[in-house]
């Protein structure tokens, strides 16, 4: 059954067309994912598709009811922002309606809350459409992806991952096509040049001996004439095949991104962070007990965890350098919170980007294109850009800052899955040390080869990626972490006593490394049993 069908629908927004669609139909169960660039037109698309606007031209029939959960939501007094979200979605679900239309709905929310909205909408007697960044959450739900792209709407069967699967082959598609057409073009140019260089050989006078018998051949000017011209014919013949060549064009290729970050060397895979007995408190709160890591030079860590369990807390801590916490002198932390007070709205993008940089224009353009901000693009004063263009912009700019150590929380807010992918590139060729919190499975999957987890007054440091974390029985990581973690304290300690022993031995001072000693043949035997 038929809810909603649209023809020759088109809608522009301050001259500009966002998209013009022909011919437009959803079904009764259809589960929909909507993506496409900022600004391509998502959030107009489904205010259409509510009824709450009517399209610039064309006709929208909806023969169902329609619940529309906005992505700007408004603040209600005393709520967090995931609380805020929780109530829309709750007033949302209750309708019952026909079709739900939901804007970024798992904004602010984390990941426990993301997984019981999956429940509820995997439950849903309609049909929905989503917009989000979230590619799991996609995944887990969509049977069908809408596409808005150069003002036109494309859709593809299957989730997102189905998605991205048809988008690359068409990609690779291109790729080999262009290197066709390329083939094609010189092979045609090659032959228009040597079919030009025999029409012009065919008119010179030939060589030989006064009074040879080339001299003295009757006609042998209008044959020569003839043959030109046929050559002439042959080669225009061929230069219209190369004007009606069908021309492809190149695949944007990412260029690779590296980096000169400053101290990288003497960092890399040495312990540059040192956290020891370190609890979350908070007034009329505990966050974590007394916890213990270390984090290496090129280390990538995803910092997960319930809303209000004390991400933030804990990355505040490593900023302010709270006692139990030790860094290198030679770390640089650049932290971003999608604050945009760093930008300066009169100046550039290029401008802004380079104000703290000291790498080369060429690498921060590479930066920029990555982020798609390409060629002239980079000129555009910020105060024109819309606020996910204005995340990218300070993100970059604290990319390319003289900084080895990045510290990002919730970095993927408000960006398209375009924007989201690009600066998973970034992170994954980064070769300084990376801690990222974030609700989005997704990325921290593709980024984070360890994990903190923040829960129930417990953290807890996990080597291994996300989905690795989460296969692992509770109790297994638990034990086997805090294992580990007292290991690397005790090798530290043990260095660290060698060194003073070398320098001024003292009964003391080998009695502590005797213990010391003793205490590491304990949890190596714990960690083999």
């Amino acid at each position: 059954m038929t809810i909603i069908e649209a023809h020759h629908m088109k809608h522009s927004i301050k001259e500009k067309t966002l998209f013009s669609i022909e011919h437009l139909a959803m079904q009764a169960k259809d589960r929909i994912g909507l993506v496409g660039k900022n600004g391509s037109g998502k959030t107009t698309l489904l205010h259409l598709l509510a009824g709450n606007m009517q399209p610039e031209q064309g006709t929208i029939q909806i023969d169902t009811t329609v619940a529309l959960l906005p992505q700007l939501k408004e603040k209600r007094e005393q709520k967090s922002g995931g609380e805020v979200t929780q109530a829309y979605l709750v007033e949302a679900l209750k309708k019952q309606a026909g079709l739900l239309l939901a804007d970024e709905p798992t904004t602010n929310l984390d990941t426990a809350h993301i997984e019981w909205l999956e429940k509820q909408l995997s439950h849903w007697q309609g049909a929905f459409i989503i917009v989000s960044h979230d590619r799991h959450f996609l995944d887990a739900l969509c049977e069908q992806i809408w596409e808005i792209d150069e003002e036109s709407l494309h859709i593809y069967t299957g989730n997102y991952s189905a998605y991205r699967e048809q988008k690359d082959k068409a990609i690779e598609k291109q790729r080999q096509d262009y290197l066709h057409y390329q083939q094609k073009k010189e092979q045609l140019e090659r032959a228009i040049e040597k079919k030009e260089q025999k029409a012009q050989r065919a008119t010179k006078t030939p060589k030989g001996k006064i009074g040879s018998p080339e001299e003295n051949l009757k006609g042998a000017k209008p044959y020569f004439a003839k043959k030109q011209k046929k050559m002439q014919k042959t080669s225009k013949a061929l230069e219209t095949r190369l004007e009606n060549l069908e021309k492809v064009e190149k695949v944007k290729e990412t260029p690779p991104v590296k980096m000169a970050l400053p101290h990288q060397d003497r960092l890399q895979q040495k312990i540059i962070l040192r956290i020891e007995d370190v609890e979350g408190k908070v007034p009329g709160k505990q966050l974590w007990e007394k916890a213990n890591l270390h984090i290496k030079g090129g280390d990538k860590v995803g910092i997960i965890g319930p809303n209000g369990a004390g991400k933030t807390t804990f990355v505040q801590k490593i900023m302010q350098g709270e006692a139990g916490i030790t860094l290198n002198p030679s770390v640089k932390i650049g932290y971003f919170k999608q604050d945009l007070s760093t930008l300066d709205p009169e100046k550039s993008i290029l401008e802004n980007v380079k104000e703290t940089s000291k790498q080369d224009e060429t690498l921060i353009r590479t930066v920029l294109a990555r982020l798609h901000f390409y060629r002239d693009d980079v000129f555009k004063p910020v105060h024109v850009l819309s606020g996910g263009e204005r995340v990218k912009v300070a993100f970059a700019k604290l990319f390319v800052s003289d900084i080895n150590m990045l510290i990002l929380d919730e970095p993927t807010n408000y960006l398209d899955i375009e924007a989201v992918e690009a600066l998973e590139g970034l992170l994954q060729s980064y070769e300084g040390t990376v801690l990222l919190v974030s609700h989005d499975r997704q990325f921290i999957e593709n980024i984070a080869a360890k994990i903190i987890e923040i829960n129930n007054q417990e953290l807890t440091f996990f080597h291994g990626t996300i989905q690795q974390f989460h296969e692992e029985p509770a109790e297994k990581e638990a034990q086997s972490d805090s294992t580990e973690q007292q290991l690397m304290i005790i090798e530290t300690k043990i260095t660290e006593t060698l060194s003073k022993l070398s320098m001024e031995p003292s009964d003391e001072l080998d009695q502590e490394f005797q213990k010391l000693l003793q205490q590491k043949r304990v949890l190596l035997n714990q960690q083999q049993e």
